[in-house]
């Protein structure tokens, strides 16, 4: 599995709930890498989007046992995700958010797709610095570019999880 994300300049996330700068070419690149796939997405995250994503098995992880959800399939903890995902293609499973999500499965992931964009709104919910953790490797960067549409400017890096790399090598 892999997360895929978009940052900003202090590895914030979002505020109040809210994606805090949405870049259009970063989330034209998101729909393209998890077209066909599974979407895995926490209860508040996905409250957050008009519904499923299309052309994906979105699962949802909540706690609250009465939760349901229309066109997903509802998760009550990892075990159940791991149980759901484990036929699918591990390189076509993505972790969406939020935060808390993002850090149960991040151990798990093998890579993770990390849309840095250059700017520094106010953020109350973070992904880890993966800069700052030592399994995980910076392999690639796209050359920064500026948004036309929104003015700020970005970059796409992959970042790799050497102790998941090494298990499945």
């Amino acid at each position: 599995m892999n997360a895929i994300v978009a940052v900003d300049m202090n590895w914030g996330i979002g505020y109040n709930g809210v994606q805090t700068i949405v870049v259009p070419e970063d989330r034209k690149y998101f729909g393209q890498m998890t077209a066909g796939g599974v979407v895995i997405v926490g209860r508040k995250t996905f409250e957050g989007i008009p519904g499923p994503l299309p052309n994906r098995k979105n699962i949802v992880l909540t706690r609250d046992e009465a939760y349901t959800a229309t066109g997903a399939f509802v998760a009550r903890s990892v075990d159940d995700v791991l149980a759901e995902v484990a036929g699918d293609d591990p390189n076509r499973v993505f972790v969406i958010g939020g935060e808390e999500v993002y850090r149960l499965f991040l151990p798990m992931c093998r890579f993770a797709y990390v849309t840095k964009i250059e700017a520094a709104p106010r953020s109350d919910a973070y992904f880890p610095d993966l800069d700052a953790m030592p399994d995980w490797t910076h392999e690639s960067c796209e050359p920064g570019v500026a948004s036309s549409e929104c003015g700020v400017d970005y970059s796409v890096h992959v970042y790799a999880n050497s102790r998941v790399v090494e298990e499945t090598s």
